[in-house]
């Protein structure tokens, strides 16, 4: 495999406006991001960008950026779009997406991510892990991933993804971790077909894939990590990275 990891980011977020460039003890939270995308080594990091404030912020750091369309509707386009322009002759056969708001993630969460594409009849890859908060079980912004991890086994496929509780019955509810590997051809693929309708329903994009027949395979994890959606995340971010 010749995996590349690509952090799509733009300005508009309704809850904290102009995110990827909020500091985090004099580095944007971007900057963070593809620092943890570096750490995991497990091939270049790339910044999709859609407004030049970013490119600027993280060109300053000394990361590579694409300007992408401002109007892409998924992260999983914008990647798409700065994958053709920085490598037009397909060298990276794994594409690796990862958020540009997850400032404190353990880059041990990257390597796990790119695991199962060694086998290849795994279209993407993704993580989960064991819900162990009560009130996250039943919470619909906590999306679950059916998927037969309860024998201990380190993945499996990924059956449904739902904001519903479930499975039903004993045992553990596995939380979705939104970090994604794609073999390229299945990113090509994705971004090429309209979203589903179970998609639409759920509002979840992974479902377009499994609609049409795609293999997810779930990595079990011991994390989630934080996604700095708040002013009241920013500062808990603030705080876990204090130097």
């Amino acid at each position: 495999m010749n995996p590349i990891v690509i952090v799509p980011a733009r300005m508009a977020s309704m809850r904290l406006p102009d995110k990827p460039l909020a500091d985090i003890h004099g580095k944007p939270m971007i900057v963070h991001v593809m620092d943890r995308a570096a750490e995991a080594d497990v091939g270049p990091v790339l910044c999709a960008a859609a407004e030049i404030e970013i490119i600027s912020a993280v060109k300053n750091a000394g990361y590579k950026a694409v300007l992408t369309d401002p109007d892409h509707p998924s992260g999983s386009d914008r990647i798409w779009e700065a994958l053709c322009a920085e490598d037009p002759n397909g060298s990276y056969d794994v594409i690796v997406n990862l958020q540009g708001d997850l400032p404190t993630l353990d880059p041990s969460l990257v390597t796990a991510v790119v695991t199962p594409l060694s086998n290849p009849d795994v279209d993407i890859a993704t993580l989960v892990s064991e819900i162990t908060e009560n009130n996250e079980r039943d919470n619909p912004n906590v999306v679950k991933c059916v998927a037969a991890l309860d024998d201990g086994r380190a993945h499996a496929r990924a059956l449904y993804f739902t904001r519903a509780t479930a499975p039903t019955g004993d045992g553990p509810l596995w939380h979705h971790i939104g970090i994604y590997a794609y073999r390229r051809s299945a990113l090509e693929r994705f971004v090429s077909m309209s979203p589903g309708l179970l998609e639409q329903r759920e509002k979840l994009e992974q479902l377009r894939a499994l609609e049409a027949g795609m293999r997810i395979e779930a990595v079990r994890v011991d994390t989630v990590p934080l996604g700095v959606d708040t002013p009241a995340d920013l500062e808990r971010a603030r705080e876990m990275l204090r130097p």
